[in-house]
């Protein structure tokens, strides 16, 4: 005798899925530069930003942003993982910023971001867009919950060493890094 069996995925079920998922991702060895640097914009402000690898997956970003009344700098901490593919990552960090307000003055504040990029393939150009939200400290708003989008075009590539530099990295695992 045979029976249907249904199964019935609750929202709660694809959270938690996609959450083990998302922990089980590696760091993005699809990350394909060092330094990038481009223009971003929203959040009712646009300005300048730069990302260094500093560590493997790993990158600082700078951003100097402008709008009608204020000025502000932040430095990010962010880490990478790969999505898809090896132009596709996704990533997420935090920092502080600070600036000048023309009514307020003087603020700083904490920042955290998650984002996704994509480096568009045979071109040296890299699309983002990313969530910021920050908490503010000598300011008129306590928090802010701005959406960007970025352009960056890649001023150092990533390191590729080829084929050969396969060879020698599966050389050094299996004999040591001191045989030749």
């Amino acid at each position: 005798m045979l029976r249907s069996v249904s199964f019935r995925l609750k929202p709660s079920s694809i959270l938690l899925a996609a959450g083990l998922g998302a922990g089980l991702a590696q760091p993005a060895l699809a990350q394909k530069y060092r330094t990038a640097a481009g223009v971003r914009g929203g959040g009712g402000s646009y300005g300048l930003t730069v990302q260094q690898l500093v560590l493997p997956s790993t990158t600082l970003e700078g951003l100097a942003l402008l709008s009608a009344r204020e000025r502000s700098a932040t430095v990010l901490a962010e880490r990478h993982f790969g999505i898809l593919g090896p132009s596709l990552n996704y990533y997420f960090g935090a920092g502080a910023h600070v600036g000048t307000h023309k009514d307020d003055g003087n603020f700083w504040g904490f920042d955290g971001i998650v984002g996704a990029e994509y480096k568009i393939p045979f071109a040296r150009v890299v699309l983002s867009v990313d969530f910021k939200p920050t908490v503010e400290f000598n300011s008129a708003d306590w928090t802010r919950f701005p959406t960007a989008f970025s352009v960056r075009y890649i001023i150092l590539k990533q390191k590729n060493d080829g084929i050969q530099g396969l060879f020698e990295k599966i050389k050094t695992k299996i004999k040591g890094p001191d045989s030749d």
